[in-house]
């Protein structure tokens, strides 16, 4: 297959583009640096591409039979200010909306547009303590905060290909765990024997493999039953046992608290996603029979860190 993939060079992007080329498809990775792109990724076309803004990069889409679009400014980047969540926004949003106007105007179109998407997209637990045990499946609504917004307008937008014949899978993703991302972040105060639950410590986590995110995207760009929104999650843990099979995983004490007012001080806004969370379960994803590499986390951790 031609497959054309956003945020190529990225955490998943970079791995996923080295497993769909094994199975002997054809790459165009649309970045801001092609070359760049072409020395991380080898074999590949690379395409220079906006994609906030139309422009000469779309007629790359012609004769592709998927699209894979992972690009987005990353959440944890930068504080939350106005400016900053716009930027979020327009991100994933504008590019998925100009990425489905280049595929109404192509005389072939993809066969499927696999889309980044958020577990964040649903509602923080509710019930005593504000954290209960109720399975969150992709039946739930989205929430009514500012990344529950995000990934239901990010999912819209690419969800406007369906009508025009596009198989859509958007990825509920969860914590990714591998050797980079947001986990290398959190294991810095572990490793200087500072680590420990984040506030109450019974918020849910959910979480994921990173060798389990690429199989589930490279099944979803060829296996025609992918499609919808899917939680791509292994599972979810309460955060002081997600904590404490970390520090096992670094040979290091899980001890010390991060109290939610200084987190909130630290990362502001952002520190409601850390000290709340809810039970995402992988529904869909077991109904079509998907094998995980690592469905305990204890085994994933060790792998990763």
């Amino acid at each position: 297959m031609r497959v054309v993939v956003t945020g190529a060079t990225g955490f998943i992007g970079s791995a996923l583009v080295a497993a769909l080329r094994a199975r002997g498809d054809a790459i165009v990775a649309l970045t801001r640096d092609p070359d760049r792109a072409r020395r991380a990724l080898g074999e590949v076309e690379a395409v220079a591409a906006d994609l906030e803004s139309p422009g000469p990069w779309q007629a790359a889409l012609e004769g592709a039979d998927a699209i894979v679009h992972l690009a987005g400014e990353s959440i944890g980047g930068k504080r939350w200010d106005a400016r900053q969540k716009q930027v979020l926004r327009d991100s994933r949003i504008e590019s998925a909306r100009n990425l489905v106007d280049a595929i109404a105007k192509l005389a072939a179109r993809p066969r499927v547009l696999v889309s980044a998407s958020g577990a964040d997209y649903y509602a923080f637990s509710s019930g005593p303590a504000e954290f209960d045990d109720d399975e969150v499946t992709e039946a739930d609504p989205p929430a009514d905060t500012f990344l529950g917004r995000l990934c239901r307008d990010w999912e819209a937008a690419a969800r406007a290909a369906e009508p025009l014949g596009v198989r859509v899978v958007c990825m509920r993703t969860g914590l990714v765990l591998g050797g980079g991302g947001a986990l290398a972040r959190m294991t810095t105060p572990f490793k200087l024997f500072a680590g420990g639950r984040i506030g109450s410590g019974r918020q849910w986590m959910s979480w994921i493999h990173h060798a389990d995110v690429v199989a589930a995207y490279t099944a979803a760009v060829h296996d025609e039953r992918y499609a919808g929104p899917l939680n791509l999650v292994a599972g979810s843990v309460r955060n002081a046992d997600f904590s404490a099979a970390l520090g096992k995983a670094l040979h290091r004490p899980s001890w010390l608290p991060v109290p939610g007012f200084a987190l909130r001080a630290a990362v502001g806004e952002l520190s409601e996603y850390l000290l709340n969370g809810r039970n995402v379960v992988p529904r869909k994803l077991e109904q079509l029979g998907f094998t995980w590499q690592h469905r305990e986390l204890a085994e994933a951790l060790a792998s990763s860190v």
